[in-house]
């Protein structure tokens, strides 16, 4: 198992840009496939970004694709994503969440994931 906290969400304006990071603590984080995920109120929680453990390969949401950036640093135990080009619709609570995996495949789905954060809000204003 691998503890998750997430930090970095605030209120921004349309077209404004954050960084959200995600510090790991735990098993060996080097070893876990990460993710991004959001729940906008009233919707379900959707997948945003997905890094493989070495960090080679990622994989993005249409809705993201262009805007956001997701990367990590296994030395320091942490995940980010950057986020670009920030729009109202990308208002919602972020979360991080880890999957023990280390081959190709990028999980999309949460109940792909075993260990989540305990969010943090991205508030985007027009």
């Amino acid at each position: 198992q691998v503890q998750l906290v997430e930090s970095g969400g605030g209120l921004v304006q349309a077209g404004g840009s954050l960084r959200l990071s995600c510090a790991a603590s735990g098993r060996t984080f080097e070893y876990y496939a990460m993710g991004w995920f959001r729940q906008a109120p009233g919707k379900e929680r959707e997948f945003v970004a997905g890094i493989r453990w070495s960090g080679g390969r990622t994989y993005y949401a249409d809705s993201v694709k262009g805007r956001f950036t997701i990367s990590r640093d296994n030395a320091k135990n942490m995940v980010f994503l950057q986020m670009n080009s920030l729009k109202p619709e990308d208002t919602a609570v972020y979360f991080c969440a880890a999957r023990q995996y280390s081959g190709n495949y990028i999980a999309t789905q949460d109940y792909e994931y075993k260990d989540w954060g305990q969010g943090t809000q991205v508030t985007v204003s027009s």
